[in-house]
């Protein structure tokens, strides 16, 4: 049973991981693209971005790049992009089954959406409020302090959610709002300044489709992982 359990999360992974690509490939890329050729370049006067860090569904990327390999345009990096992110697909979608598993929550469609929904807002949404994803060129502040603020998030997204959800307490709900809030009563990281040359509807745009790409990946992942876990229980019944 564990087995099977497994294998579909594995092929649920890489179907979303795919769909992602998808579609990055349409809303996402091309913002990307267009910002490049604004990198590097002074920021125009009065321009201000907002600051930038991306979420970890697939859409992170390094823009200082100096001496560092990098994948060439086209089909390189379109291929490096659909591993990576069939990678990220496979490993949350064994995240998200080990919690169902460990916590033996319900699976069914449903069930499933409902946890894409807290998947991307731990993962994505929550996260974005303080970092929102970073176009080539825009501000940021350091990488470790951007990195530790974004992994904190998550965690305290998760563990508040998982309180509010599933504890009855009324105290324990009231610590899991507190405990969402925390990483923002801290404040994320920000850059010394925030002047930048890449237009600001670039920088919106970018911003708005990489949160509904995420979106689209963690409610397909749930619902393919909830429908796929209740159809194997179904048939251990049946046997």
């Amino acid at each position: 049973m564990i087995g099977r359990v497994l294998f579909a999360a594995l092929l649920c992974g890489i179907a979303a991981g795919l769909l992602m690509s998808a579609v990055q490939a349409w809303k996402v890329t091309p913002l990307i693209i267009a910002a490049e050729a604004f990198e590097g370049a002074e920021p125009a006067e009065h321009s201000h971005a907002d600051t930038a860090a991306q979420t970890e569904t697939g859409d992170a990327h390094t823009h200082d790049h100096g001496d560092a390999w990098a994948p060439e345009d086209g089909f390189e990096r379109t291929a490096f992009t659909v591993m990576s992110n069939v990678v990220a697909g496979v490993a949350f979608s064994m995240l998200l089954t080990g919690a169902i598993m460990v916590l033996g929550l319900k699976v069914s469609l449903g069930h499933g959406v409902m946890l894409g929904v807290a998947g991307f807002a731990a993962v994505s949404l929550a996260p974005a409020a303080g970092l929102s994803p970073e176009l080539p060129g825009m501000p940021a502040a350091e990488l470790l302090d951007r990195q530790v603020w974004w992994w904190g998030t998550v965690a305290a997204t998760a563990a508040g959610i998982g309180l509010i959800a599933l504890v009855a307490n009324p105290l324990a709900k009231a610590a899991g709002v507190f405990v969402v809030a925390l990483p923002h009563l801290i404040g994320a990281p920000q850059p010394e300044a925030h002047a930048s040359a890449v237009p600001a509807y670039l920088a919106s745009q970018f911003a708005a489709n990489s949160l509904a790409t995420a979106a689209v990946f963690w409610i397909v992942l749930g619902a393919l992982l909830g429908g796929a876990l209740a159809r194997l229980q179904e048939k251990t019944h049946e046997a």
